[in-house]
Order: C-alpha cells, then structure tokens, then sequence
C-alpha cells in the first residue's frame, strides 16, 4: 500500500511529499506527475514516481493500485477541473484504492460562488463512486495573497471588493500538514473537514501586516466589483479568471471564508500559521 499524492510537483502536493517524508519511511510515497524531471530530487529521496496526466486519463490507468491511500489535489485550471478529476476518481475506482482525499474548498455544498461549482461537482462524483473518501475542504491560503506583494507594495494599497469580510486563511503547509495527516492516520474515512486558520481577518488587517513587516505605508482601497474587474483585467489577468477572482471577494465580504471550525488545528496538532507570520516570511523573500 503507498499513500499517494496526485499533482505533486504543484505548490501544495510539494508540500504534502515534504512532510510525508518526514512522517512515513519514503518506500511508501508515490508522487503522480505530468513531468518527471520536475520530481527527480524526490525521486532520489527514495519516493516512487508514477507519469500521468489528468488531462489523459488512459495514462492514469497505472497511477494507483489497490490498497492505496491517494490524495486528489484539484487541478488549476478552472473550467476543466471536472473532466479531469472524473478521469482521477474513475482510474481510483478501477485501482480498488482505500481511501480518496480530495481538497475541495471551505463550505462544500454550501458555498454558493464560482470557484466553488467544479468543486461541489466533483464532491458529489466521489460520493456517486462509492470509493472511500475523505474531503478536505481548504479554505483559502495564506499564500494567495503574500504572492503577489510586488503590486501592493509598487502601489501602497491593497485592492479588493471584499468590503469588511473577513478570511479565516491558514498558510499553505498548514493545508499540506492536515492533508498528511488524514493520510496517514486512522478514522476519517467518510468525514468531511472544513479546513481554515484560527483567526478571521480583514483586509484592513492584512494592509496593516504588511505596513508593518516592510515599514511602508499600506491601505486597503475598497472598490466597487466592476472597478475591481477593470483593474485586474488591465493588469492582465485574463477577463474570465479575474471575473472569478471579484466573485470570491463578493463571497468574503458575505462572509463565506470567515468560518473557523478548528478542523485544521485539530488535524494539524497545533494552531495555525498566524497571518503576520506569513506575511513576514514573504517580504523577507522579497
């Protein structure tokens, strides 16, 4: 039986390969990639690679095998998620693997906003499977806002349409720690977390951190959802994806990325990354 980790070469299955190897002997974790030379230097920590791609799903025929414990990390690319996750749950299925952890987003069933439908359709494929599941329904990442510090600081300003809505983020490896542990423990089969930090914050909040780690000064400008859209799309984000991204602040500032059920400290064994933590670790790698 290997625990499996799809995507591992992305930004979180490379942090879910780095703590299961300092949690289970290497000889038991498979990373499934689309490039192999992407996976070379865990490969040479003794990880076993397996070639596929969710966007073929005859390659996924030999990605699992019966037994395994395997983590469905959605893919990227927003639009086709559901075709290529369906090609993931019924290459699983044909394995006879043990469990399929898949990391959906905060809220489920209910979260009612546009990056949520691909992935409350494929919750509902995993369901329909029978396969034995566990869903890990991240909320958002920390990281989604420190990795684009370059404007905010060129600016001085935080721009969003979230209003006063609050974000219950968590840093990337608290996401990854509790995917591992889900993988490597005992009695989650069939349970469905809802993953986020221990503390909601604003995004006056986030501009005062960010004040604070660089010294400059930093406000939030709230704008209206049209003007948001005009600003992204102006600083290329292609048209549709930025649409997305307005949707998500309409969605905070209703307060659908606020909740803090303490799922994620209590799977991770600790309290989550602090907000001002990650944001000090990303201007110091400025």
């Amino acid at each position: 039986m290997s625990i499996v980790v799809t995507g591992a070469t992305g930004a979180l299955g490379r942090l879910v390969v780095e703590h299961l190897l300092a949690t289970v002997p290497a000889e038991r974790i498979t990373a499934v990639v689309r490039d192999k030379e992407k996976a070379a230097e865990v490969a040479a920590r003794g990880v076993e690679i397996r070639v596929a791609d969710y966007d073929r799903p005859e390659t996924l025929a030999d990605a699992f095998r019966a037994g395994d414990r395997v983590l469905l990390i959605s893919g990227s690319e927003v639009g086709r998620r559901v075709a290529q996750h369906t090609a993931v749950i019924d290459a699983a299925k044909a394995a006879g693997v043990a469990q399929l952890a898949y990391t959906g987003i905060l809220g489920g069933p209910d979260a009612d906003f546009l990056l949520a439908a691909e992935h409350k359709e494929t919750e509902r494929l995993i369901l329909a499977s029978g396969l034995p599941h566990t869903f890990l329904r991240n909320g958002w990442y920390t990281e989604n806002y420190t990795a684009n510090l370059a404007p905010v600081l060129a600016h001085g300003a935080v721009v969003g349409n979230a209003g006063d809505g609050r974000i219950a983020s968590a840093s990337r490896a608290d996401f990854a720690a509790a995917a591992v542990a889900v993988l490597t423990g005992e009695g989650h089969l069939g349970a469905a977390y809802e993953l986020s930090g221990d503390t909601a914050w604003s995004l006056d909040e986030y501009a005062a951190q960010v004040a604070v780690a660089t010294g400059k000064e930093i406000t939030y400008n709230r704008v209206p959802a049209a003007a948001h859209q005009e600003i992204l799309v102006g600083a290329g984000v292609p048209e549709a994806f930025a649409a997305i991204l307005v949707d998500v602040d309409e969605a905070i500032g209703r307060g659908l990325l606020a909740g803090t059920s303490g799922d994620l400290a209590r799977l991770i064994g600790r309290p989550t990354t602090p907000l001002a933590d990650t944001v000090a670790s990303a201007v110091a790698a400025l």
